[in-house]
């Protein structure tokens, strides 16, 4: 019989407890946000628009929502300002992640901040279609590579104010459960990257570019410790299936499983948007680790696994030499 859940190459043992994750009542945000200096990138629409929308709520000094069209942020601006009843708070900063300087001057900017506590990197990107951009396929471009650039461009920013405020920093990056459905045939390839840099398996690019940022928070997060340098809890987060625009670009039938999934067992973007803000506010506990409802969880068995941690290495290891190339030094930020 044919199986949707087949279709999306999903492990059997996680059909069942991807159903009842969908169904489990998450916790609503009541975290004091006070003080706090937050960037939420990707917060124009769906679940970072909501994310903004918390921070705003509970307290936050200041909420930067980084996006690619500064027009639709401040759209999305508006919208956080009148539902919350604050202003002054949210700006809008312009930054594309499919370019590298673009990343490169966001955090730039960010370095000049009176100081900054807290990181969400929501911004993301799931195409059907292949496409190149600073050499590399889209999704990878996005999703991995300038995703860890900005996060290496500001650790410096949050040790240094954690030091000047005695805070506890956050950078939370954004993954998805989708992982779960990698392929990941490129992981047998000599070189990883280079092998992703084709059109041959554009299906499976999404699920596995989740797959790893969640393979490089497990390698950089113990490096940042080991480092010795002021602490910033690093993790990683589901936040389930939601209604979000990130399915916007889905070609036939995906494009209309997801409908009838949204409608069926949806969350929608706000319920989903808890999962940031509790992220946001995880303890040491969370540290490498990945969060599912709001609470810290074991990834699969595969990456778990000896063939998994063999991966790991090798993804780290590459996606540090490539961020050395765009960025010489960048990884001694470590």
């Amino acid at each position: 019989m044919w199986s949707p859940f087949a279709y999306f190459n999903l492990p059997q043992d996680f059909v069942g407890s991807f159903l009842i994750s969908q169904f489990t009542t998450l916790p609503y945000p009541e975290t004091d946000f006070s003080g706090k200096t937050i960037i939420v990138t990707g917060a124009n629409v769906g679940l970072g628009l909501e994310a903004a929308r918390h921070f705003v709520r509970l307290g936050a000094s200041k909420v930067i929502i980084g996006c690619r069209s500064v027009e639709k942020g401040e759209v999305a601006k508006k919208d956080i300002e009148e539902s919350t009843k604050r202003t002054g708070v949210v700006e809008v900063w312009q930054v594309d992640l499919s370019s590298y300087e673009s990343v490169k001057q966001f955090c730039s900017r960010a370095h000049k901040l009176e100081r900054l506590d807290i990181v969400t990197e929501n911004a993301g990107l799931a195409t059907p279609k292949y496409t190149e951009v600073e050499g590399m396929e889209s999704t990878i471009t996005v999703n991995v590579i300038s995703t860890f650039l900005m996060a290496l461009l500001l650790l410096p920013k949050l040790r240094a104010d954690a030091i000047k405020f005695n805070i506890l920093p956050r950078l939370t990056i954004v993954a998805s459960d989708a992982y779960e459905q990698a392929v990941f045939r490129e992981q047998s390839a000599p070189h990883i990257f280079n092998a992703l840099k084709s059109s041959t398996y554009q299906s499976d690019k999404y699920n596995t570019s989740k797959l790893l940022e969640i393979l490089t928070i497990r390698e950089l997060a113990p490096a940042m410790t080991a480092s010795g340098k002021p602490q910033v809890i690093l993790n990683t987060l589901t936040p389930g299936f939601c209604h979000s625009e990130l399915m916007r670009h889905a070609v036939f039938p995906l494009n209309v499983l997801g409908w009838v999934g949204k409608r069926l067992i949806g969350r929608t973007t706000e319920v989903g948007s808890r999962t940031l803000v509790t992220a946001a506010s995880a303890g040491e506990e969370s540290h490498g680790k990945y969060m599912t409802d709001c609470l810290v969880r074991e990834p699969s068995k595969w990456v778990r696994s000896e063939k998994g941690a063999a991966a790991q290495k090798r993804v780290y290891k590459e996606l540090l030499m490539i961020l050395e190339e765009i960025e010489p030094g960048v990884t001694k930020n470590i």
